[in-house]
C-alpha cells in the first residue's frame, strides 16, 4: 500500500521524537571504555528506513540529533554527536537500500546483517583515524592520559597500545553488541508497526493508491520478494 504522504509525516515525527527520547535517557555505559554508551535511539531510525525509505531513515536520525542538542546539549564537544550521525546515516541507508530491494524474511536478514557489519565497520575506522583524535583534542586539549584512565579495565592497556586495545575490547565489541540487539529488536517488531501503520493508512486515507512502499506481509509469512 502506498502511503499516504500525510501520514508519514506524522509517522516520522513521531519516530523522530521516539529516537531522541531514548537517545537522551536509557544509556548503558560499556564497561571497559566508559564514554561509550550503549542507546538504542537507532532502532526507530531503522524501522523508517525499511516502512519509508532510506531518505526517512535519515531524517529521522538528523532530527533526534538536532532535538537532543537543542534539550541536552553535548556533554563530548560534540565528538558523540558525530559519531552517531556517521554510524547511524550508513548503517541505516546500507540497510534499508537492501531491504527495499528484497521484502521478505530473507531479505530483512540479510539487511540486518549488512546493517550490523556496516555499524562496526564504519565505527571502528572513524574511531581509528579521527574521532579518537577529536576527542581527546577538544575535550583533553591533546592529553591521552585522562582517556586512557576511562579505559582503566582493559587488561595491559598502556600510553604504546591504546588505540588497538580500545578497538579490540571497546569499539569491535560494545557495537557489535548494540548492533546486533537493535537489529533483532527491529526484526522482531518491525511486522507489527507495519501493520499499525497500514491500518491507520486505510482507515484515515483509503483513497490512497495500492502500490506500496511499506511491507507485503503475506510476502514475508511465506518468504518471498514483492
Amino acid at each position: 500500500m502506498k502511503t499516504n504522504k500525510t501520514l508519514q509525516i506524522v509517522v516520522l515525527a513521531n519516530l523522530s521524537a521516539i529516537s531522541a527520547l531514548l537517545y537522551m535517557t536509557l544509556k548503558i555505559p560499556w564497561p571497559f571504555a566508559t564514554f561509550l554508551d550503549i542507546q538504542f535511539s537507532n532502532l526507530p531510525a531503522i524501522i523508517a528506513g525499511f516502512a519509508l525509505g532510506p531518505v526517512s531513515g535519515v531524517f529521522v536520525v538528523v532530527l533526534r540529533t538536532i532535538l537532543k542538542l537543542s534539550i541536552t546539549g553535548t556533554s563530548t564537544m560534540y565528538v558523540g554527536e558525530l559519531a552517531d550521525l556517521l554510524i547511524s546515516t550508513a548503517t541505516v541507508v546500507v540497510s534499508s537500500v537492501i531491504y527495499l530491494r528484497y521484502r521478505s524474511k530473507k531479505g530483512a536478514l540479510l539487511a540486518s546483517g549488512a546493517g550490523i557489519l556496516t555499524w562496526i565497520l564504519v565505527a571502528v575506522l572513524a574511531n581509528y583515524f579521527f574521532l579518537v583524535d577529536f576527542y581527546i583534542q577538544f575535550f583533553f586539549r591533546g592529553d591521552t592520559a585522562p582517556l586512557i584512565s576511562m579505559m582503566s579495565r582493559i587488561p595491559g592497556i598502556t600510553e604504546d597500545n591504546w588505540m588497538g586495545r580500545y578497538i579490540l575490547y571497546a569499539a569491535i565489541p560494545m557495537n557489535l553488541t548494540l548492533a546486533s540487539l537493535v537489529y533483532t529488536t527491529t526484526f522482531l517488531v518491525y511486522k507489527r508497526i507495519s501493520y499499525f501503520i497500514d491500518d491507520l493508512n486505510d482507515k484515515f486515507f483509503p483513497e490512497t493508491e495500492k502500490a506500496s512502499p511499506t511491507i507485503n506481509h503475506e510476502s514475508i509469512k511465506q518468504g518471498t520478494k514483492t
